[in-house]
């Protein structure tokens, strides 16, 4: 390969990666109670982008069945104290009203 095609072929990838690199804006959580509480329980085992994205979805019963499976199954490290705190910030903050 020359070193033109070679040079095209690189900004190419770069090209075509580019978007995949770009970070958007970390995910903001509304303020309140318990939203420290959320951050660190959620984000040890996946992005905080799932907590918008299911609020239209999950009603206080339905976070409160989604929190006990991230303990249960899941086996997320969250402590026991810390359960009614997350489930009555995200029942508050992202349920249907």
């Amino acid at each position: 390969m020359t070193k033109t095609l070679l040079a095209a072929a690189a900004f190419a990838v770069f090209i075509v990666a580019a978007p995949a690199l770009a970070q958007d804006e970390p995910v903001k959580l509304k303020d309140g109670p318990g939203k420290d509480a959320v951050q660190a329980a959620c984000s040890a085992c996946h992005s905080l982008d799932y907590i918008p994205m299911n609020s239209p979805f999950l009603d206080r019963a339905r976070w409160d069945a989604a929190i006990k499976k991230m303990i249960g199954p899941f086996g997320a490290p969250i402590d026991e104290r810390d359960v009614q705190v997350i489930l009555d910030y995200l029942a508050r903050n992202y349920a249907p009203q």
